[in-house]
């Protein structure tokens, strides 16, 4: 059963869009930040949750977590939870304001990507003791991390797979997926010679977001973004031009193609334009929704091909507590709460975001699905950006440079260094 919703929701962080928001970005933490009143919480106390609790939660997270909060506050019969849904278009924003005039929630779900910033504007309270770490998906409890301080938790997560059309592969020769890069490759081109596809995978040429399908092969080639003190960037190793030229090469040999009118993946895939294309759980349900009942059947997923390893990306949000909150302790036991499997499985059920605690996803209306838990194996080999200030400024320069690697032939080696090059000139960002 496709249980997803169709929607693509964008919860690893928007680009900055004014220049207050830039402004605000790039300041250092300091001893009188606005946002740096009351000492870090180190431990949970025993007993219930008490008093009120502000919470600011994005889209449709923010419509639907009413409902899971009327869970919270009957086994915490004193104390009162008020959600405040807030547009994507509008949250990063209204955080930043918040920060500055003192009028942050308790807690809040944050996108990945702005958990840099925010800790680097002294914001975040870091994750008192209590937490059971190691429940969570490795991948995903490193985007909470900023330097050597872990703030709040994994609250939902995603991650991509290869979809293929079960059926067209079979014509092409592949019973069962390919599990390396010359593998994926070759079932591509097999795609196109024996099953009549125009493409045999549909990547993305460049442009908004790209940088999150070209990271995985250069992770996978043993590539990283920064050294270990986040500090300095490594964009132009061998490694990360092992990725690009990897990627290049479905273009240059005609199996990936730059001519695929965009944000028309699904009907492209039940067409068999193109059978195959890397993206998120999501588009398990638009895809089924795109081809009907008889596409069901043949619509596959497998986790991204090994070279040196299989790493895909991990997305999602995690939960914090703002070190301004006057009831840290309760906002606390609230995102504990929300950490409990059981909380987890019932938020997936409610909102079909996927758990980000492991052991959720042995719940059958995960483990039952049939695609689901190739998601979930996926999760235990998948990385995001560090946590860094300026990620959103290297993220769109990275695009520009793959769509210069895809379009106009740049060199991987030229594509590496030219993002090497603009991201030492943003910096890292932060104090």
């Amino acid at each position: 059963m496709f249980t997803h919703s169709i929607r693509r929701r964008l919860v690893i962080g928007c680009a900055l869009t004014t220049a207050a928001a830039l402004a605000l970005g790039a300041c250092g933490r300091s001893s009188d930040s606005p946002a740096a009143g009351g000492q870090a919480t180190t431990t949970i106390s025993d007993g219930p949750a008490t008093g009120e609790l502000s919470v600011w939660a994005m889209g449709t997270e923010g419509e639907n977590l009413p409902k899971l909060m009327e869970q919270f506050q009957q086994a915490n019969p004193g104390v009162k939870v008020n959600v405040t849904p807030i547009p994507w278009d509008a949250a990063h924003n209204k955080f930043t304001t918040a920060i500055t005039a003192q009028t942050l929630p308790d807690a809040a779900m944050v996108g990945s990507t702005w958990m840099g910033e925010f800790a680097d504007l002294d914001a975040l309270d870091p994750t008192p003791q209590g937490f059971d770490n190691a429940a969570f998906f490795p991948g995903a409890l490193d985007t909470t991390k900023v330097g050597d301080t872990q703030y709040g938790v994994p609250w939902y997560v995603e991650t991509r797979l290869v979809f293929y059309r079960k059926d067209l592969a079979a014509k092409a020769g592949f019973s069962t997926p390919p599990t390396d890069w010359p593998g994926l490759k070759a079932m591509a081109k097999a795609m196109q010679e024996k099953a009549g596809a125009k493409y045999g995978i549909n990547l993305q040429p460049g442009g908004t977001g790209s940088w999150q399908t070209v990271m995985p092969f250069a992770w996978s080639a043993g590539a990283e973004i920064t050294g270990p003190d986040q500090k300095e960037f490594t964009l132009d190793s061998p490694a990360m031009q092992e990725g690009l030229q990897y990627y290049q090469s479905f273009f240059t040999d005609k199996i990936a193609g730059t001519d695929l009118p965009p944000n028309q993946t699904e009907a492209q895939f039940v067409n068999g334009t193109a059978p195959m294309f890397i993206s998120g759980p999501w588009m398990a349900g638009s895809v089924a929704k795109a081809g009907g009942e008889a596409m069901k059947k043949n619509i596959g997923v497998f986790q991204l091909p090994r070279n040196k390893t299989a790493t895909s990306f991990v997305g999602g949000s995690n939960f914090v507590v703002f070190k301004a909150s006057k009831n840290k302790d309760s906002a606390w036991k609230l995102v504990k709460w929300l950490s409990e499997a059981k909380t987890q499985t019932d938020w997936y059920k409610l909102s079909t975001d996927l758990p980000a605690v492991k052991s959720a996803w042995t719940d059958p209306s995960i483990a039952n699905d049939p695609l689901l838990p190739v998601f979930g194996q996926q999760l235990e080999d998948a990385k995001a950006p560090p946590a860094i200030v300026n990620w959103e400024q290297i993220a769109a320069a990275f695009d520009t440079e793959v769509e210069k690697l895809v379009k106009a032939d740049q060199t991987p080696a030229d594509t590496a260094k030219a993002i090497q090059t603009k991201a030492a000139a943003i910096g890292p960002g932060g104090s």
